[in-house]
């Protein structure tokens, strides 16, 4: 598990919801006077708030400051060892360190305009005397892999390239390749 990198932007978010949970809480110390049940329940009130916006508030600062770019992505299908090695470079152009990247891969067989072969949306409800195709194994249509590309962090303005080898299934034709990167 990797800790995202927090940034100058990062702290000042904390701080601030901090601040604002102690201006808070003094506001309902003064105004529950006597009771104990509602000085809690405000405080409580408070807490929920500010915590909430502090994590809605990182969780913006992360997808804005962190940006990087795939580059020259290249794909070669290995037949020997039925897998496919995809290379390339990402780029970070936030003005902020990345401390990782992880890249989502996802292969999808017979992918976009691709023909699409008989019996798929229906199945003969016939008699059937030398067997049911059903009864088959289904064979997979999609293959998501998930790979960390950057583990060591990437400057701005930093290129870095990658290598990620994906099994690719054999009988997988006019293959549709999806790519997401998502850095932290």
């Amino acid at each position: 598990m990797h800790l995202p990198y927090f940034t100058i932007l990062h702290w000042l978010d904390l701080a601030f919801f901090i601040l604002l949970f102690i201006f808070l809480t003094i506001l309902s110390v003064k105004a529950a006077g006597n009771s104990t049940k509602l000085l809690v329940s405000m405080i409580f009130a408070s807490f929920l708030v500010t915590a909430f916006g502090s994590v809605l508030g990182l969780v913006i600062l992360e997808k804005y400051t962190k940006k990087a770019v795939l580059e020259h992505v290249e794909k070669r299908r290995v037949l020997i060892n039925e897998t496919m090695v995809i290379k390339g470079q990402v780029k970070n152009i936030g003005k902020f360190k990345i401390n990782y990247c992880k890249l989502n891969i996802k292969l999808v067989n017979n992918g976009w305009g691709a023909k699409i072969p008989k019996g798929t949306f229906f199945k003969s409800g016939g008699l059937n005397i030398f067997g049911s195709k059903s009864k088959q194994m289904q064979k997979p249509n999609t293959v998501k892999v998930t790979r960390f590309i950057i583990t060591n962090g990437l400057l701005p303005g930093e290129i870095k390239n990658f290598s990620v080898i994906v099994p690719y299934p054999p009988y997988f034709k006019n293959t549709y390749v999806n790519y997401k990167l998502y850095c932290h």
